[in-house]
């Protein structure tokens, strides 16, 4: 039997260590001037001390009142640190998901490489997560209100939907270490969605934006080049430069330089974070003629508002209305196919023009030019192969 303490030995003991006073009482003394109540307890297999306070605030009978409560918390199957936690955060302010989404852009946006990335988060937020859990406090978010803004689009939109679960998890990760919130994630994946969605490779295969075969291409062009309005000439600026659909949407002229005939796209619209140059041939210098002779504004292929850039879905249309079953992405892996199959240039020149990053670190630590010449003469056998 447990020796139980005395009143005398709780204001005596100087002696750093634990005293038991039986059922779970501690008394933890690290120093003679620092004295505190510890209970111990085992639940779900787990060991936990409760702290219980300082013998200078609490008294032996009070210790033991204290610790009687927490033992018949454990019997229930109450975890008494769990619910002291659950009752100080309750007590807390906090916030909703809409709010910490926010606020959480806000902060970490100034590091992420450019303004369309800050422009995806806010938009897959507010499309995906806020019509659900937009209104619900951070703290009270949990496993079933996940699943309803996942399970919608997880089969359908396996890509997005694979976002929206990590971004998540990371605003509910910030909320909590700005103490709005605590426990599990509900957002997490292993361990705890993997259990509940299927993964992704079993559902879904890794899809590539749909490419035109190369050798199609010239027959393509000829057909764009019969027609006169500004989407069909945006998209044989675009196959001309293997560029993005984004670049040439907003491109201005002030980013052309006609006495090197390149267009240099600044940083802020790359994907890349960085200033990307790409030299224009002959076919791409008619088209931006063309466009000088048609009403103007500081982009170069206007849309029908008044100084905006034509929509996003202007190039998509010219391929849907003559019924092409291909993405207007899918041309630059058209290029660089033609690149790897039909030509002599390197794999790294490819890569510049599509102005993707060198995968190995010590070969882009090294090479600090961006191959002009070399993609200069890359540009032009693509125009000679695609144009007639």
């Amino acid at each position: 039997m447990v020796k139980r303490l005395t009143v005398r030995e709780v204001q005596t003991i100087s002696q750093p260590g634990l005293y038991s006073d039986g059922d779970g009482l501690y008394l933890q003394v690290t120093s003679p001037s620092s004295k505190t109540w510890i209970y111990r307890y085992q639940l779900r297999g787990r060991r936990r001390d409760l702290g219980l306070g300082s013998c200078k605030i609490y008294s032996l009978a009070i210790a033991r009142e204290k610790a009687f409560e927490a033992r018949r918390k454990v019997k229930e199957g109450i975890d008494p640190i769990e619910e002291r936690r659950a009752t100080l955060h309750d007590d807390r302010i906090t916030i909703d998901f809409r709010e910490a989404s926010g606020r959480y852009i806000v902060a970490k946006s100034p590091e992420w490489k450019n303004a369309k990335h800050k422009q995806q988060w806010t938009n897959t937020i507010a499309k995906y997560c806020t019509p659900i859990i937009g209104s619900i406090s951070v703290n009270a978010i949990n496993t079933e209100l996940v699943l309803k803004c996942l399970e919608p689009i997880w089969r359908e939109k396996p890509e997005t939907a694979t976002r929206i679960r990590s971004r998540i998890e990371i605003i509910l990760n910030w909320a909590k270490v700005k103490g709005y919130r605590n426990g599990e994630n509900p957002a997490r994946w292993k361990g705890h969605l993997d259990q509940l969605l299927p993964s992704k490779p079993k559902f879904a295969a890794v899809r590539s934006h749909a490419s035109m075969p190369y050798a199609s291409i010239p027959t393509f062009m000829t057909k764009l080049q019969e027609r006169s309005d500004t989407a069909c000439y945006a998209l044989t600026f675009l196959i001309l430069t293997a560029s993005r659909t984004g670049e040439v949407r907003n491109a201005q002229w002030n980013e052309i330089d006609l006495c090197t005939a390149s267009w240099e796209i600044p940083g802020t619209r790359m994907k890349s974070g960085r200033n990307h140059r790409i030299p224009l041939s002959k076919p791409a210098l008619k088209i931006l003629a063309t466009m000088q002779t048609m009403p103007m504004n500081d982009f170069i292929f206007p849309g029908r508002k008044r100084d905006k850039p034509i929509s996003d879905m202007s190039m998509l249309e010219v391929l849907r209305r003559q019924q092409i079953p291909f993405m207007v992405h899918g041309f630059r892996a058209s290029f660089r196919t033609w690149v790897a199959e039909k030509t002599t240039f390197q794999d790294d020149v490819a890569e510049a023009a599509l102005a993707h990053s060198v995968g190995n670190k010590v070969v882009a630590a090294y090479q600090r030019g961006d191959l002009f010449e070399k993609r200069c003469r890359l540009m032009d056998a693509w125009a000679e192969f695609i144009w007639t």
